[in-house]
């Protein structure tokens, strides 16, 4: 007698919303973007300021709005003071709620201390912008660069914190061989600075600062962090092919058979190449029109942020998809409300918010390391970004 056996396996409701890959991506650029600013406004190096006062606006920005869309993610945001209530050392997430607003804290405080100088320096302006500078101010003493660069610090190693814990709380789910890999945190960074570059050369272009140097560094810089993402990439998906068992091989098997998953690797691989290639082209230029080729730079960096919100979109998102209690995928269609389009609008819509109020009471193009007291060189606090060398003198 034949019998059958039905098997029926529940389809459960993904955990994690786009809020989740809007948190992951935003971070990413913070802390990316910090370090860019580090070189000249931790470590005094001046070829280095038109980029780092870039960085820090981008850094600034995505900051603020990235705890929103984690409480977003959190379904019940009021609910988010139990981290606090119910600690648990053995979860990163819990770690992550501890790090999270002291970091929030140290790049608020690192940027006041980079901005106070020229919010000094614009006590006297007219109008509420003048008002807003003098209560910013706090004050008119200098600001110690060894204070900015000891805040600087603080914030970098908060930053390495926040690197590690937003990586570890992926690379722990053994429920998904996808995440559950060593190669996820470091892939995480790396496409987290190639977002941060891509912006910082958007707003190189959006804000008429058009500094070539600041260009031309994050150029480089997108140049290793590619060539690091694809060794990364490699090395992942070799890892797999010689591998019968753990978590890589069992992770390529699990979408073996998805046509999908296979055009978005290719659209990953060929993007990633063709943004390479095209940082290549720009920087073996000669010297005569690199200047021409450079004005078309953020074009670069559109597709550098496209890049980094993609591969967060592709982990969180696509990932849930890959059914853990039954062969096959599960359909995810994006809703429009705001667990969905709106969220992803609204958060964008909530950075450029920001952008615009540091824009509008801010001197950000004035950004240094300290020590500067208003009454001594206001004419140079007010100077635009591009004229760091000033006129030759002819004696």
């Amino acid at each position: 007698m034949n019998s059958t056996i039905e098997l029926l396996a529940p389809r459960y409701d993904i955990a994690w919303y786009p809020w989740a890959v809007q948190y992951f991506f935003m971070i990413a650029v913070s802390y990316a973007s910090l370090w860019l600013a580090a070189p000249a406004l931790v470590f005094g190096k001046q070829s280095w300021l038109p980029t780092a006062r870039l960085a820090l606006i981008a850094c600034v920005s995505t900051t603020l709005v990235a705890p929103v869309a984690l409480l977003a993610d959190l379904h019940q945001p009021l609910r988010f003071w139990h981290f606090y209530a119910y600690a648990n050392t053995h979860s990163w997430m819990s770690i992550g709620s501890v790090v999270l607003p002291l970091y929030l804290i140290s790049v608020l405080g690192f940027a006041w201390l980079a901005w106070r100088p020229a919010l000094q320096a614009r006590q006297q302006a007219a109008g509420f912008s003048g008002l807003i500078a003098k209560w910013l101010s706090m004050g008119s003493g200098a600001t110690p660069k060894a204070l900015v660069a000891l805040v600087g610090l603080a914030a970098l190693m908060l930053s390495s914190g926040i690197m590690l814990y937003t990586g570890a709380e992926l690379a722990i789910v053994k429920a998904r061989p996808l995440w559950n890999t060593i190669w996820l945190p470091p892939m995480l960074v790396a496409s987290g600075f190639i977002a941060a570059a891509g912006l910082i050369l958007v707003l190189n272009r959006v804000s008429r600062i058009c500094a070539p140097d600041a260009t031309r560094q994050m150029l480089y810089v997108l140049l290793a962090f590619c060539a690091l993402a694809g060794l990364i990439a490699l090395s992942w998906l070799l890892d797999g092919l010689n591998a019968h068992v753990g978590s890589v091989a069992a992770a390529l098997e699990s979408v073996r058979f998805s046509p999908s998953w296979r055009s978005t690797a290719l659209w990953g691989g060929l993007t990633g190449v063709a943004l390479f290639a095209s940082v290549v082209f720009l920087l073996t230029r000669s010297a005569q029109r690199q200047p021409e080729l450079f004005a078309w730079a953020w074009l670069l960096g559109l597709v550098a942020i496209h890049m980094g919100w993609m591969f967060r979109w592709v982990v969180l998102m696509d990932v849930q998809h890959v059914a853990r209690n039954s062969a096959g995928f599960h359909h995810y269609g994006i809703p429009a409300g705001s667990s969905g389009i709106l969220g992803i609008v609204g958060t964008f819509g909530l950075w450029l918010a920001a952008i615009l109020l540091i824009e509008l009471f801010i001197p950000w193009r004035q950004a240094q390391q300290g020590s500067q007291l208003p009454g001594n060189d206001q004419a140079a606090s007010r100077a635009p970004l591009t004229a760091n060398k000033g006129a030759p003198s002819h004696g």
